[in-house]
C-alpha cells in the first residue's frame, strides 16, 4: 500500500514538473516572438458594396479582417516627442520634420537626439508598415481620414499651395527596391499613410536627376523586427517562429474574387488543422522578401521555402500573382468595394502604352472585390495599375501559445 502511495505521489510530482516545464517553454516561446504583427484596427464588416452585420460561420463574407482581431494596437506617448508601440517594442518619432532626400535622412537619423536617445534609424518597410491602420479612407487625391492613429502620430498632408495633392505625403523607408521601376528608376519603398498603400517611389527625379524628397519617421529599438524565421513543417505548412503564424506552403493555384477567397480560406483543411483564414494585409505583407524580385532573382518576392504559382502578365511574360487579403481598403466613391492585395510579382501598370513595373514587387494596392472574369485584366489610375480582380490566396492560421 505504501509503495502504491509512493508511486502515486511520484507520478503527481513528475506530472507537475513536466507541466511547469511545458508552461515555462510556452512562455519563453511567447516572449520570443520578436515580430508581432499589429492588428489593422478594422472592427466593421463589409460585403462587396457596404457595411453588414458580423457574418456567422458558413455565411457569405465570413472570415474577413474584423473577424480575427490579434495584437490590438497599443501606444504610449512618452511626453518627450516619442511614441512607444507596446506591441512591437519599437519607439517612434511623434512628429516628422520637413521632407528630405534618402541620403539626408540617414545622416539626420545619425545626428538625432530625441527623448534622451541617440540610436535612431531610418525604419525598414516592415517596421514602417507596422504603424498603418485600415480605418482610414481616401477618395482619389483627397484624404478623408489618414491610415494612422492621429492621437499619437502627427501625419502631414500634401500642400496644394506648392502644387501637391493631399496624398503627396508619402513616408519613405530604408528599403530600396532591388529591381527598377518605371523607366529604369532607382526606387525606394514607402508607405502612404494618407491613401493606405505601399509603393516604390523614384529616388531621383526622372527629368532633373535631382534627389526626390519625402517624409521620414525615425525609429529605434527591437532591431529584430521584420526578420522572419521560417520552418518547413513537411506537411504543406510553414511556421514563422518570429510572428507566431503558420502559413499554407502552396497557394490556391487559381484566381478568385474576394468573397470566394474568404470562403476558400475558411474551408481549407491542411496539416491536420481546420482553423485557416485569409490573412489580413499586415500579416500577408510580413512574408514578403524584399531582397528578391523577378528582375534580379527571376523569382517572386517571397522566400523559396514557399511555393508560388507562375502566371503570365497581359503581354504574355512571366509574372507572379497578386494575393488577396481579408482587409477592405476604403478608397473611391464607394469605400467598401475594394480589398487590399500584396503584389509578390511586379506591381505592374500601363503608361504611355507600355506595360512596366510601376511600384515594385512587394507593393500593396487594392482591387475591386468582384467583377466579370472576361473583363480583366484592366488598367486603372494615373500609373495604369493592372487590375486582375481574380487574385490568388495563401492562407494563414495563428499558432496557439
Amino acid at each position: 500500500m505504501r509503495k502504491a502511495i509512493g508511486v502515486f505521489f511520484l507520478v503527481i510530482l513528475t506530472y507537475s514538473f513536466v507541466y511547469q516545464k511545458l508552461e515555462a517553454n510556452s512562455n519563453t516561446k511567447e516572449n520570443s516572438l520578436n515580430y508581432r504583427i499589429v492588428d489593422t484596427g478594422v472592427v466593421k464588416f463589409y460585403s462587396n458594396k457596404g457595411v453588414i452585420p458580423a457574418p456567422n460561420p458558413g455565411e457569405a463574407f465570413h472570415g474577413q479582417d474584423a473577424q480575427y482581431q490579434i495584437n490590438i494596437p497599443s501606444y504610449t506617448d512618452n511626453g518627450d516627442g516619442t511614441i512607444t508601440d507596446n506591441v512591437t517594442g519599437l519607439m517612434w518619432q511623434k512628429v516628422m520634420g520637413e521632407k528630405m532626400s534618402f541620403e539626408e535622412a540617414f545622416q539626420r537619423a545619425k545626428e538625432l537626439e530625441l527623448g534622451g536617445h541617440h540610436d535612431w534609424r531610418v525604419p525598414s518597410i516592415k517596421e514602417l508598415y507596422s504603424l498603418i491602420l485600415f480605418i482610414g479612407r481616401v477618395h482619389g487625391q483627397r484624404t478623408i481620414e489618414p491610415f494612422i492613429d492621429q492621437r499619437y502620430f502627427k501625419q502631414p498632408l500634401g500642400d496644394p499651395r506648392v502644387g501637391e495633392r493631399e496624398i503627396d505625403a508619402q513616408t519613405w523607408s530604408s528599403t530600396e527596391y532591388v529591381g527598377r521601376t518605371m523607366r529604369n528608376d532607382e526606387t525606394v519603398f514607402g508607405v502612404n499613410f494618407v491613401d493606405g498603400r505601399i509603393k516604390g517611389y523614384p529616388k531621383y527625379n526622372p527629368r532633373t536627376q535631382r534627389p526626390n524628397k519625402m517624409y521620414f519617421r525615425f525609429v529605434r529599438g527591437n532591431k529584430d523586427y521584420g526578420k522572419n524565421s521560417f520552418i518547413d513543417n513537411r506537411n504543406g505548412t510553414i511556421t514563422d517562429a518570429a510572428t507566431g503564424l503558420m502559413w499554407q506552403k502552396a497557394d490556391s493555384g487559381k484566381g478568385m474574387n474576394w468573397e470566394k477567397a474568404l470562403e476558400y480560406a475558411e474551408n481549407l483543411e491542411l496539416g491536420d488543422y481546420n482553423d485557416w483564414r485569409l490573412p489580413n494585409v499586415k500579416e500577408l505583407q510580413s512574408i514578403v522578401d524584399y531582397t528578391r524580385s523577378v528582375q534580379t532573382a527571376n523569382s517572386a518576392a517571397i522566400d523559396p521555402v514557399f511555393e508560388i504559382t507562375e502566371i503570365k502578365d497581359p503581354e504574355g511574360k512571366k509574372q507572379y500573382p497578386y494575393f488577396w487579403t481579408s482587409t477592405t481598403h476604403h478608397d473611391g466613391p464607394n469605400p467598401y468595394d475594394s480589398a487590399a492585395y500584396i503584389a509578390f510579382g511586379e506591381a505592374q501598370g500601363k503608361m504611355h502604352g507600355r506595360l512596366m513595373d510601376v511600384h515594385g514587387a512587394g507593393a500593396q494596392r487594392s482591387d475591386p472585390k468582384i467583377g466579370i472574369k472576361e473583363d480583366y485584366p484592366q488598367y486603372f489610375g494615373p500609373q495604369g495599375d493592372v487590375r486582375y480582380v481574380f487574385n490568388y490566396v495563401r492562407c494563414v492560421r495563428s499558432i496557439k501559445q
